[in-house]
């Protein structure tokens, strides 16, 4: 999305609708409304059976702080990531992140990331909070923005969560307030063709320039 913006400011992209060719398919791409929109792969979902208290203490917190309601799951929309449910919102601020510890913990998905989000958030019109923290061999520690993740929690809420949703509908995801960060995802779920169909949209935002010598 922020490559988007980029051609877009450049004046170098001028379609509103194309297709992106990426590692889980050639995806359709949207700029109409002033927000990229972009297609995800089909959500899927894998029971995570490693140690929560491990887990826990991975990012900083004790197994006291996870939210027992919910499941924690590894979910695809492109890319696997762990969702982690917490209790408070309280907690994400004193999370802290041993990257090295996750291949580990996570001994069915050792490249996964971790997405830790709970349902109390800073904004009311927010559905959940969330912090993601990359894997080790990324070379990032935290996402202050994850577009995947985030469509993986749309869809997580929907398959665990509220099975009754009404469908279309759009949730709104908050993350990055931890990183002084205010990210924004819409994410959009429809049923096409008798299966979840997950959307995100968001804005970019310019911050600088680099110049790369070739």
């Amino acid at each position: 999305m922020a490559a988007v913006h980029a051609l877009i400011q450049a004046g170098m992209l001028k379609k509103t609708a194309f297709f992106v060719e990426t590692n889980v398919g050639v995806l359709p791409l949207s700029t109409a409304g002033g927000r990229v929109r972009l297609n995800q792969a089909p959500p899927a979902f894998k029971p995570f059976h490693g140690s929560k208290t491990a887990l826990a203490q991975s990012i900083g917190l004790s197994i006291a702080d996870l939210d027992p309601l919910y499941p924690i799951v590894y979910g695809y929309t492109g890319v696997w990531t762990l969702l982690i449910p917490i209790k408070m919102l309280t907690s994400f601020s004193q999370m802290k992140p041993y990257t090295k510890d996750f291949p580990d913990i996570l001994h069915e998905r050792p490249n996964a990331s971790l997405h830790p989000f709970c349902f109390e958030t800073r904004d009311a019109d927010a559905l959940m909070h969330a912090r993601h923290f990359s894997s080790p061999g990324s070379g990032i520690v935290e996402d202050p923005v994850t577009g995947t993740a985030s469509g993986v929690m749309g869809a997580y809420y929907k398959q665990f969560i509220n099975r009754d949703l009404a469908l279309p509908a759009t949730l709104l995801i908050e993350q990055g307030h931890e990183l002084d960060k205010d990210g924004r995802i819409y994410v959009y779920l429809e049923q096409i063709d008798a299966e979840l169909s997950v959307s995100i949209s968001g804005e970019a935002v310019h911050v600088g320039e680099i110049l790369i010598d070739l």
